[in-house]
């Protein structure tokens, strides 16, 4: 089942009633994951620009979409690599602000992986 996120403030983001203090991806299962910033970090030197491997870590086959939180601030970009990764896979990326980007998907009732960041 699709959880719901309940809301985000600087440095956090509360997702069915547990708080977690670190970015997350959220897969179709459901299941929620601390991101695995390292691999943007380690070709971008931060972890704001999303990296093809970064990607490749958070799209989950059958995802007709994914859900990006930039950030508190909107910081977080996709390099050209990653985006057009997903558009070979078919999979829409929606980019938003943290905050915005949780009403959107807590709407959203089809197939989606999400990443949310919770900071910048």
């Amino acid at each position: 089942m699709k959880p719901v996120i309940d809301y985000t403030e600087f440095g956090c983001i509360a997702i069915n009633g547990q708080r977690y203090e670190h970015d997350v991806v959220i897969r179709l299962d459901g299941t929620i994951e601390k991101r695995k910033k390292k691999l943007s970090k380690e070709k971008y030197g931060t972890s704001h620009r999303i990296s093809l491997e970064e990607a490749h870590e958070i799209y989950e086959e059958g995802a007709e979409r994914m859900v990006v939180g930039s950030g508190q601030y909107d910081q977080v970009t996709f390099s050209e690599d990653a985006i057009r990764f997903l558009s070979d896979k078919g999979c829409l990326l929606i980019v938003l602000p943290t905050p915005e980007a949780i009403k959107y998907w807590n709407k959203y009732d089809k197939p989606a992986c999400g990443m949310f960041h919770t900071t910048c």
